[in-house]
């Protein structure tokens, strides 16, 4: 698949040719983040920071809040490492310091080996000098050691004019099960769907900035459809991934929803469909992803009510239920509760709302059999969400904070404020609050 790339210099986003030579300059890479990240990770390059010439650092660090990103450029210590993946970061790059003694300290999966390459051989400093040591041999090396490789080949980065696809093959195989990401050279959609078939992911920069290849068109590249009308299945879910129903998509479609960042399909009686035009039920695209066989999509939307059915329900599927159900319940009572009902009641006293937020949770904490649990769980739950309600946070909000402090690798101690434990004491280690 594509992995759109952010290479950052001055504080702005530029594109280089041979790793040198200036070739444009794009701006501010906030809007290119949330513009890229639409479609999945992000390869973001502190492009100062790799030679050591400043940071980039606060920028990075918006940008990762903006979008999945694996990030690179003048990481060389495990700390460093750690430091990215705990602000954020799905993945983090290391070239020179992709040692053995350094990977070994970090979790596997979320580490890439960068491994710029010059007719075969390996070079380092800025792809000034070369060590003698061919690309394969190299990844044979670390493939224990990571989760995937970026491999740049040094000669066709930047220059429009194709990639070396006779290597992938080998460099693919060598690394035994991490994922390939190839860079350099790459500039058509033939290309992005090839390397896809060979187990590869394509990297490209200068072919989006300017303008060889679409997003739409680099992201659609590798899909497949065994329809005469080339129809890929696309199944639409809300934030929290509930499905909402099945749609389709053509690549007109497909452009047009990227480009709009809005609900778009392929009617089959219809043609373009943009849903919500005449209904008001209008969506905003957050995410789209291929299914690992490159021939059903899942778009994740923001869903205006009443929801995604012509049957003006939420789902095509039948009602909520669980938690997205009393959600959306309690956002119809903030605007319009009954006076005197008990949830006019919550929105209207901070203070009733406060103890009873305190009491659920300390109810909740002396449970001990499973069914008592369970209540006092879903009790706690509800006052948790009326706060959120009125507060206007949503489920999906709390979700993606939760998803974000699930990308730390430091871990505080979890210990419980003073005069908050009982008898002494504690919340044990391994939590993170």
């Amino acid at each position: 698949m594509i992995i759109p790339s952010i290479d950052l210099s001055g504080g702005r986003t530029v594109q280089l040719v041979g790793g040198r030579d200036f070739a444009l300059e794009a701006g501010d890479p906030r809007p290119l983040a949330e513009r890229f990240g639409i479609v999945g990770e992000v390869g973001v390059i502190d492009l100062d920071a790799a030679l050591g010439k400043g940071s980039n650092e606060s920028l990075v660090a918006d940008v990762c809040g903006i979008a999945r990103c694996r990030v690179g450029g003048g990481i060389r210590s495990v700390e460093a490492a750690r430091k990215w993946l705990d602000r954020g970061a799905e993945k983090v790059i290391l070239g020179t310091a992709a040692r053995p003694e350094i990977l070994r300290e970090l979790p596997r999966e979320r580490v890439i080996a960068a491994l710029d390459a010059r007719d075969g051989e390996v070079v380092v400093e800025g792809w000034t000098r070369g060590t003698g040591t061919g690309i394969l041999e190299r990844i044979e090396a670390l493939a224990p050691y990571v989760g995937g490789f970026l491999v740049t080949f040094v000669e066709l980065e930047g220059r429009l004019g194709g990639t070396a696809m006779e290597r992938v093959h080998d460099i693919v195989k060598a690394a035994r099960g991490a994922r390939v990401t190839i860079a350099g050279g790459i500039t058509t959609t033939e290309e992005i769907a090839e390397l896809d078939r060979l187990g590869a992911d394509a990297q490209v920069g200068m072919a989006l900035y300017t303008g060889r290849l679409t997003l739409a068109e680099a992201f659609a590249a590798p899909l497949r459809s065994d329809r005469p009308d080339g129809l890929v299945a696309t199944v639409v879910c809300d934030e929290r991934g509930g499905a909402l129903g099945l749609a389709w998509s053509s690549r007109e479609s497909l452009a047009r929803a990227i480009e709009t960042r809005s609900g778009v399909y392929h009617s089959r009686r219809r043609g373009l469909w943009v849903k919500g035009e005449s209904s008001g039920a209008v969506q905003k695209l957050v995410a789209i992803a291929p299914d690992c066989d490159r021939d059903a999509l899942r778009f994740s939307v923001e869903q205006a009510p009443p929801g995604f059915c012509h049957e003006n329900r939420w789902s095509c599927f039948g009602p909520q239920r669980g938690l997205g159900q009393l959600a959306a319940t309690l956002r119809e009572r903030i605007e319009k509760a009954p006076s005197g009902s008990y949830s006019a009641r919550l929105y209207a006293d901070r203070a009733l709302l406060r103890a009873k937020l305190l009491e659920e949770a300390g109810e909740l904490a002396d449970a001990r059999d499973r069914q008592h649990v369970a209540e006092e769980a879903a009790d706690l739950l509800y006052f948790a969400l009326t706060a959120m309600t009125g507060a206007g946070v949503t489920l999906a909000e709390v979700e993606r904070i939760l998803d974000r402090r699930a990308l730390k690798v430091t871990r505080r101690p979890g210990d419980a404020k003073p005069g908050q434990a009982r008898d002494g004491g504690s919340i044990p280690d391994g939590g993170q609050p």
